[in-house]
C-alpha cells in the first residue's frame, strides 16, 4: 500500500486541500492545513464507493 499522502491534481497551491493516503488496506484523508490534526480513516470499499460517487455527480 501507498502510505504517501497525495492531494488531487486539480488541487491549487494555497494549501487548503484534502489529502489522502492508503495504509493497511485503509484510506485516511486529513486537511492538508493542519498536518498534524485529525485524520479519518475509511475501508477500502467505502472509499472507492465515495470517490466512484464523486465521479459520478461531476
Amino acid at each position: 500500500m501507498n502510505s504517501q499522502w497525495r492531494k488531487s491534481t486539480r488541487s491549487g497551491t494555497n494549501g487548503q486541500c484534502v489529502e489522502a493516503r492508503y495504509v493497511d488496506h485503509t484510506a485516511q484523508v486529513r486537511d492538508s492545513k493542519d498536518k498534524t490534526g485529525p485524520v479519518l480513516a475509511f475501508s477500502a470499499d467505502a472509499w472507492m464507493a465515495f470517490t466512484r460517487g464523486i465521479k459520478t455527480d461531476a
